[in-house]
C-alpha cells in the first residue's frame, strides 16, 4: 500500500526541528539523520526533514494540525512550539520558530461545530475569532449559551 509523508523543507535546520519536534510529542522518535535529511516520527507519523536551501519559505498554506483531547494538551504544545521565537497567530494556529504552521486544535471543537443547532454552531466560531490558543471552557460556555 502506498504512503503518504509530509516532506518539510528547511533552509538548514532540518536535524534541529526534527529533534525539537520529537522533544515536544509523545510517541515520537528519530529514525535516520543524514547531512541533507532528518526522518522522524511523530505520534506514527513519518515525516522527512530537509536541507534544501533558502530557495522556499514555509506559507500558512501548509500546516501541521494537532487534535488535543484537554486544555493542559493545548497550553504545553502551544507553549513549545511558540518558544524561542515563534509566532502567535489566530483560532489555534500559531507559526514555530522555524516559520512551520501549526493548527493546536481541542477534538471537541469538532463536535461542537457539528451540533445540529446552527445558532451552538455560530456561538463556538464567534467566540474562537476572538481568541489566539484556543480556550476549550471558553468555547463550551459559547456552546451553552453562556457567553
Amino acid at each position: 500500500m502506498s504512503t503518504v509523508t509530509p516532506f518539510l523543507w528547511f533552509d538548514t535546520q532540518a536535524e534541529e526541528a526534527a529533534k525539537l519536534y520529537v522533544s515536544i510529542f509523545p510517541n515520537s522518535k528519530m529514525l535516520a539523520l543524514t547531512p541533507m535529511t532528518a526522518v522522524f516520527e511523530v505520534n506514527g507519523q513519518r515525516i522527512i526533514a530537509l536541507n534544501g536551501g533558502p530557495m522556499y519559505k514555509f506559507t500558512e498554506a501548509f500546516s501541521l494540525s494537532v487534535s488535543c483531547e484537554t486544555q493542559g494538551e493545548i497550553d504545553e504544545y502551544w507553549a513549545r512550539l511558540t518558544e524561542h521565537g515563534g509566532e502567535e497567530g489566530r483560532c489555534g494556529w500559531l507559526k514555530d520558530k522555524f516559520g512551520l504552521s501549526w493548527q493546536i486544535t481541542p477534538t471537541a471543537l469538532s463536535w461542537m461545530l457539528g451540533d445540529p443547532d446552527p445558532v451552538k454552531a455560530r456561538r463556538v466560531v464567534a467566540a474562537m475569532l476572538t481568541m489566539k490558543k484556543i480556550d476549550i471552557a471558553q468555547l463550551q460556555q459559547a456552546f451553552e449559551g453562556q457567553r
